[in-house]
């Protein structure tokens, strides 16, 4: 609801070439009560004058000298668009002035010399009507805000979400939460690195810690056996992927499919040697592919009950030899660009 106070208190601009205009409007509207009265008899200084106090209401003159009326709606169309809150002051009796004006961005017009109740009826109802528009334009922004911060807060859920289930792999496997969070970083820069998209990249770095959630669903006995695992143990230890891309299965959310795709890819081999579809070269998506190569050099370089750490020198002569068997070519060459920003993150985030 519009006030009588939001009435007074609105901010007028008055443009006009001719002082006792001017001086004759101001007299009227204070008299009606209204306080916060600009004015200038300068076309030039309008724009100037209309960004610093930034008026709910212009008046304006449209024949001037310097710059016209037309011109000064001109200015104002440039940083308000199309709708600007102005009401043309004129004694001008031609129609094609008037349909010109309203083109240029007029909203109502105030007919020289100035009846005083005319002029206060015309300028309040232009007042009312753009404090309207501000008022839903501010609500609007309100309402925008709102789902900003409510997506955002769904988004930080679904990301604490992706987070425990990652870590509730890790609590049946003897992976650690410092080796989720190194590969994940690891995807990133290789992500960076392959000339993904900003989001693209986020989502990769999202989505990567749950490649291995499928490890949920295979028995101990298999999974933490301390030995080597004969033929059916690793036949069901490999049913972790399909197993991982069924339990994100069905998402609509981006992050979760990718999550899903390089559960069941990130032991594809581009030679079509891995598992589970025995996917070849470019059947493998990227991340899945991306995934792979992150993987296996934290795999190899972090220490586990059952091994040692392998050595960087080592780890990468492994990879260099699984280049364009076990991994993408390209990727392999891309990993080894980035190495020394691998090293930091992986000394950044050492076991315990």
């Amino acid at each position: 609801m519009i006030l009588p106070d939001d009435i007074l208190n609105a901010r007028i601009l008055m443009v006009d070439d001719q002082p006792y205009n001017i001086a004759l409007l101001r007299m009227i509207l204070k008299e009606a009560g209204y306080t916060n009265l600009e004015s200038t008899t300068d076309s030039r200084e309008a724009l100037p004058l209309y960004q610093a106090h930034v008026p709910d209401i212009v008046l304006l003159d449209l024949q001037m000298p310097h710059l016209d009326g037309f011109g000064v709606m001109a200015q104002l169309r440039e940083i308000e668009g199309d709708i600007i809150p102005v009401l043309v002051l004129t004694a001008e009796t031609d129609p094609e002035v008037r349909y010109r004006a309203l083109k240029s961005g007029a909203r109502d017009f105030l007919n020289k010399p100035f009846d005083k109740i005319e002029t206060l009826s015309r300028i309040r109802n232009l007042i009312e009507v753009n404090l309207q528009h501000k008022r839903i334009l501010a609500h609007n922004e309100e309402l925008e805000q709102k789902v900003m911060d409510r997506t955002l807060e769904l988004r930080n859920t679904q990301l604490e979400i992706i987070h425990r289930l990652g870590h509730a792999a890790e609590y049946k496997d003897n992976e650690t939460g410092y080796h989720i969070i190194r590969m994940s970083l690891y995807c990133g820069l290789m992500g960076q690195a392959m000339g993904l998209s900003a989001e693209e990249v986020e989502t990769l770095r999202r989505a990567s810690p749950m490649h291995d959630v499928g490890k949920i669903g295979i028995p101990d006995r298999v999974l933490l056996k301390p030995g080597k695992l004969d033929a059916d143990e690793w036949s069901i230890m490999k049913t972790h992927a399909a197993i991982g891309a069924d339990l994100l299965s069905g998402s609509n959310s981006p992050l979760i499919q990718v999550a899903s795709i390089i559960a069941l890819t990130h032991h594809e081999k581009w030679d079509g040697s891995g598992y589970p579809r025995g996917l070849k070269g470019g059947e493998i998506p990227l991340t899945g592919r991306i995934c792979a190569v992150c993987d296996v050099f934290d795999a190899l370089t972090s220490e586990r009950p059952y091994k040692k750490a392998w050595t960087v020198e080592d780890t990468m002569t492994e990879l260099r030899a699984g280049s364009g068997r076990h991994f993408d070519p390209e990727l392999v060459a891309v990993f080894e660009t980035i190495l020394p920003q691998v090293l930091s993150i992986r000394q950044q985030y050492q076991e315990d």
